[in-house]
């Protein structure tokens, strides 16, 4: 280590600094540790990051104190925040920032104290009946919180206060552990016998974690050992994860599992907490900022070696991870919207190869760059092709709307075909699950005499009416405003919903069957803490018929009782303007397919679409995965489409359209000049969506097999080059998101 460390400041500028390290805290500071510096004319946090033993400049300032007794950033994960800065573009600090959570950086949540009772082992004279049950209750406790202990004693306070007094208790503040299980049960469970392809699979992730581990051991670096189990839906991939989290526990090693919508959380959490207890913790943002707090503390300080946890939970401060799991792999929410626009996935990935651990990949319908390395061996693959206990995958149904249309005389939300099937499943006593990935009542509200269409005046999309609060809400910026009675421009009184969402299936559905108890699942009614869980849980109980919901019911729930489900609007995702589109629609329509026959009764899936022979709609109907990517994939070779390149997508956002068209046809120029002939960028053009929240929205797409091809010259181009006021400038590598 030289004398000199080089920090980043918490908040300022994007760069680093050089500070002398004094005598006195030489021993105490590491990479990764906490330090309070001179700023200017005031004192600040920031992070070691590195050392060096000569500096350009010649008045350092010393480090003032250090902060903590460890580090908060490990070593592994300082090295995993500088790849996330080299490959996604962005700067250390940035990286760092993001690595660890900010109410850990900015002091928001602390832990909660409370007065805790101990007893304390001297001669006990002569107490009274109430100070006997209370002494009784420490001694079986080893010490209880004084709340509590006066509750369960049945006796005031001023009685445990009495026993201080005279030395035979001690009172004394003590940290309260907050948790998201609060004080519910759970039962714990056992592992379950697996078929051979099961086995198959848990002895495939078992090896990969013991060669990384070895070759961790022996300091030797080499291609991430990564396993992608492909496994269809209901095969039995949450039980293989719990058996390899179980093997690699054992042998004194931790585990991260990641699941990508919040909705999940609750169902997986409980499972992994029946099989592994108070070893687990959970992260996600629907905690408050004092549960994130305690259990960020609890893995940080080993008391929990098994993470559970969305997107940010793949930083989770693990010590000896030995297995990361990446649930549904495929899910585009793995993908951070905000810089720095890391992929949660392949972030994993680069985490396993850094600290030595393994990595599997799990998905029904894999991302096609996942199943493309497979292909090419950079990963392992392998197939879970049955359901568990053999159970047959649910027969599906393809319903042509333009039929339905030409048969009723206008097109209808609900064809026939789903109503009886609806109807025989109220019978028989089973469930069933409607499926619209659309909130709201209508789409658009619009004249038919003059045309005008409601339209949000900061965003390119019309209004969502929502009946609940009689209001038209924008989706996109969330602003809102009264629905008007007729219509602003022509004052006509015929105002007509177009389009339909959620609320609107809900009500459609309550005419349908009355008697029908009907719940209804998407972000409008999620909106309070533990309104999945209460939503869910009432639906896995019986106390639900028909639960219609948006994409968060599509995947990873499983309920027995399902026999049913219904795609409305299949087509919602296919005609959008991205190349992904049919990818999307596929995985979307076999994921929510697989919500059905998960019991004993096969299941049933029927598709609503105007496009039924589409490619993506006959293969989802098949459930046929590979035949699905063999086509797509061949699109896309064409094309130079990932997974045969990477695609960067460089936004420019303002108030002004001419202005921001202008800095992006400039920065486009500059760009041509720097890139190599292996990259392929495409003139600047209005984002398909031009105005969001306000701003306009223009685009640089580039593509090349090597990111850094098109990072480096990127990140010299914008050295120079220096926007207007008002216009700024994001960079998406492997972007997902091209609307």
């Amino acid at each position: 280590m030289g004398r000199i460390a080089k920090v980043i400041p918490e908040v300022g500028p994007d760069q680093q600094y050089d500070y002398l390290i004094p005598d006195e805290l030489s021993e105490k500071i590491e990479l990764g540790s906490r330090v309070k510096i001179p700023f200017g004319h005031s004192e600040i946090y920031g992070y070691v990051v590195g050392w060096t033993e000569r500096s350009d400049r010649r008045d350092l300032k010393e480090i003032r104190a250090v902060i903590g007794a460890r580090p908060l950033i490990s070593g592994s994960l300082m090295a995993l925040a500088r790849w996330m800065a080299e490959y996604y573009c962005v700067s250390l600090v940035h990286a760092v920032r993001t690595a660890v959570p900010a109410l850990i950086r900015n002091h928001r949540a602390h832990f909660l104290q409370r007065l805790f009772v101990k007893p304390v082992e001297i001669f006990c004279p002569r107490v009274s009946q109430k100070q006997e049950r209370v002494l009784k209750l420490l001694r079986e406790r080893n010490g209880m919180f004084f709340a509590e202990l006066a509750a369960e004693a049945g006796v005031s306070q001023s009685v445990i206060r009495s026993l201080e007094r005279r030395g035979l208790v001690a009172v004394e503040l003590a940290p309260v552990r907050r948790t998201p299980f609060g004080r519910r049960h759970i039962l714990r469970t056992d592992p379950l016998p697996l078929m051979p392809s099961q086995a198959e699979a848990l002895e495939a992730i078992k090896a990969c974690a013991d060669n990384m581990a070895a070759r961790r051991a022996d300091g030797k670096k080499g291609t991430p050992g990564v396993v992608l189990l492909f496994g269809i839906t209901g095969s039995g991939k949450t039980e293989v994860y719990l058996q390899a989290i179980d093997y690699v526990l054992s042998q004194g090693r931790g585990a991260i599992v990641l699941v990508p919508e919040i909705a999940l959380t609750p169902q997986t959490q409980e499972r992994f907490a029946a099989r592994f207890g108070v070893r687990l913790a959970v992260l996600h943002s629907h905690m408050s900022d004092g549960e994130r707090h305690d259990e960020w503390h609890r893995i940080r300080e080993g008391e929990a070696d098994i993470v559970i946890g969305a997107r940010s939970a793949v930083f989770a401060p693990v010590q000896n991870l030995g297995l990361i799991v990446v649930d549904e792999e495929h899910e585009p929410s793995y993908k951070q919207e905000e810089p720095p626009r890391y992929s949660a996935r392949d972030v994993a990935v680069m985490r396993g190869h850094i600290e030595g651990c393994g990595v599997v990949l799990g998905s029904a319908t894999p991302s096609l760059e996942s199943w493309f390395n497979a292909r090419c061996g950079k990963y392992h693959l392998v197939a879970l092709r049955e359901r568990a206990d053999n159970r047959k995958l649910p027969h599906v149904r393809v319903v042509d709307m333009r039929m339905e249309t030409q048969r009723t005389g206008r097109p209808g939300v609900l064809s026939s075909v789903l109503l009886d099937a609806m109807r025989l499943r109220l019978d028989r006593g089973e469930q069933t699950i409607l499926f619209l990935n659309r909130r709201g009542f209508a789409t658009s509200l619009s004249c038919p005499h003059c045309g005008y269409v409601a339209n949000c005046n900061q965003c390119s999309v019309a209004y969502t009416y929502h009946r609940s609060d009689d209001r038209l809400h924008c989706h996109m910026c969330g602003a809102g405003r009264k629905a008007p009675t007729q219509c602003p421009q022509c004052g006509n009184p015929a105002f007509r919903f177009a389009g339909v969402g959620t609320q609107r299936v809900e009500s459609i559905v309550t005419k349908c069957f009355p008697t029908a108890r009907i719940q209804r699942i998407d972000a409008d009614v999620t909106t309070r803490k533990g309104s999945y869980e209460r939503i869910l849980g009432d639906f896995r109980s019986g106390k639900t018929d028909i639960l219609i919901g948006t994409q968060m019911i599509a995947k990873g729930l499983h309920f027995p009782n399902v026999t049913l489900v219904g795609v409305i609007y299949a087509d919602l995702s296919l005609h959008m303007p991205d190349f992904r589109a049919g990818e999307r629609t596929f995985q979307l329509l076999a994921q929510v397919a697989g919500r059905a026959g998960r019991g004993e009764v096969p299941g049933e899936v029927i598709v609503q679409t105007y496009t039924p022979f589409h490619v993506a709609v006959q293969t989802a109907r098949r459930q046929d995965y590979e035949a699905f990517c063999d086509q797509e994939l061949e699109f896309r070779r064409e094309l130079q489409y990932p997974p045969f390149t990477h695609l960067t997508c460089i936004l420019l956002k303002g108030r002004f359209e001419e202005k921001v068209s202008l800095c992006a046809a400039a920065l486009a120029r500059r760009l041509r000049v720097a890139i190599g002939p292996d990259v392929i960028l495409a003139d600047a053009s209005p984002a398909p969506l031009l105005k969001a929240k306000g701003l306009y929205r223009y685009q640089i797409i580039m593509r090349s097999r090597s990111p850094r091809a098109m990072v480096a010259p990127i990140r010299s181009v914008l050295r120079e080059f220096k926007p207007p006021p008002g216009v700024t400038i994001t960079v998406d590598v492997d972007a997902v998101n091209l609307v």
